[in-house]
């Protein structure tokens, strides 16, 4: 990875894709750059995903899924202090119900 960082793509779905006006955005990362880092940038290029993403204090929502490579951030060992590499798959997904 060059100093300026690596071109990585962040995947979202259902109405979160609506905000974006996207299916798929690219950010540039630093290295080391952690999942609430990643969440950070986005949030700072899309605004009105703040509210959707974070609660009032800056934290992701629970009810939000933050998924590296397929895994729920929640269970990986240092969640969202979890390092995201340059060829991890992010999905970022609103509550999904249905019946």
């Amino acid at each position: 990875m060059n100093e300026e960082g690596t071109i990585m793509k962040v995947n979202f779905y259902a109405t979160l894709r609506a905000i974006v006006g996207n299916k798929t955005i690219e950010l540039r990362l630093a290295p080391n750059t952690t999942a609430r880092q990643l969440v950070e940038m986005v949030v700072t290029d899309f605004p009105p995903l703040r509210r959707e993403l974070l609660d009032e204090t800056g934290q992701f929502h629970s009810h939000m899924k933050f998924f590296i490579n397929g895994r729920d951030a929640v269970y990986l060992e240092n969640k969202m202090n979890t390092i995201i590499q340059s060829d991890d798959k992010v999905d970022i997904f609103p509550p999904v119900g249905g019946g």
